[in-house]
């Protein structure tokens, strides 16, 4: 049955303990983890608040940077991926969000296997631990720090390279949604998708990314998420907001909204 999450990115000023809490108290049933506020409050200590809580977690965000932009080498990537699955599997996450990061002066050729590499690599471990790998593709608009796979076809392809049962996809709407045809595609890719981000927009992404509430900017939600039930995807529909049209927003009023417009989507998809 498909299910409201939240992305910790929405309450970006909470902690962990305040997201747990108002979650629930909102009457959200599962949350979508980010490591940061995570590693701030303690993985254990987490794990146990979530078990106590009995609050669900869509999943764990985010692994990667496997071309070395950052810094880091690929060994030390791959190391740090193995440690965020394990993670993962400790609070109950199914799925790992992952990103391949951006070129980084690599052809592209270069850039797409190192990325094969690492998620060949991956996978098996992935498999152990119950956890599939979340491959997401950004809107060439706000994708420059993060990763070189900016269309559908994109990552698409990176999954046949891959070639894993553990390797699969995100469909982010603020990322995808202006794909004019995204709602006729989505039988034949909803085999491949591990988790859905509902984000809206007003306009596209320009260097940052600026989500508006769910249901007040233009991307076709309605559409995409009725294709997404007929097609038969019943997971988690993680809610994903930051940019300037919510940072100053009242959280308790957002997440109000946000299950108020998750219901809406449900209801006009015929769930």
């Amino acid at each position: 049955m498909a299910q409201l999450s939240i992305n910790e990115t929405t309450t970006y000023r909470w902690s962990f303990e305040e997201d747990v809490t108002e979650y629930l108290a909102a009457g959200v049933p599962a949350i979508g983890v980010w490591r940061q506020k995570l590693s701030d409050y303690g993985e254990a200590k987490a794990a146990e608040l979530l078990a106590e809580t009995g609050l669900k977690v869509s999943h764990l965000f985010w692994a990667g940077g496997f071309t070395g932009s950052d810094g880091r080498s690929f060994r030390s990537c791959i190391e740090d991926s193995i440690e965020a699955l394990r993670t993962a599997q400790a609070i109950g996450a199914r799925t790992l969000v992952v990103y391949s990061g951006p070129r980084a002066g690599h052809t592209h050729n270069h850039a797409r296997r190192l990325f094969r590499d690492a998620l060949t690599e991956l996978a098996p471990v992935a498999d152990d631990l119950g956890v599939t790998l979340a491959v997401e593709p950004m809107h060439p608009g706000c994708a420059a720090e993060f990763t070189f796979l900016t269309t559908l076809d994109d990552v698409l392809g990176m999954l046949a390279a891959a070639c894993h049962q553990r390797v699969k996809m995100v469909l982010d709407t603020y990322h995808l949604g202006w794909v004019p045809d995204l709602p006729r595609r989505i039988p034949s890719i909803i085999n491949h998708v591990a988790i859905v981000q509902l984000g809206d927009a007003k306009t596209p992404p320009c260097g940052e990314q600026n989500r508006c509430r769910i249901g007040e900017g233009v991307l076709p939600l309605k559409e995409t998420v009725a294709a997404l039930r007929a097609a038969g995807y019943d997971g988690y529909y993680d809610v994903e907001l930051l940019g300037e049209d919510v940072e100053t927003l009242d959280y308790q009023t957002l997440l109000h909204h946000a299950k108020s417009a998750f219901e809406d989507l449900m209801r006009s998809a015929g769930s």
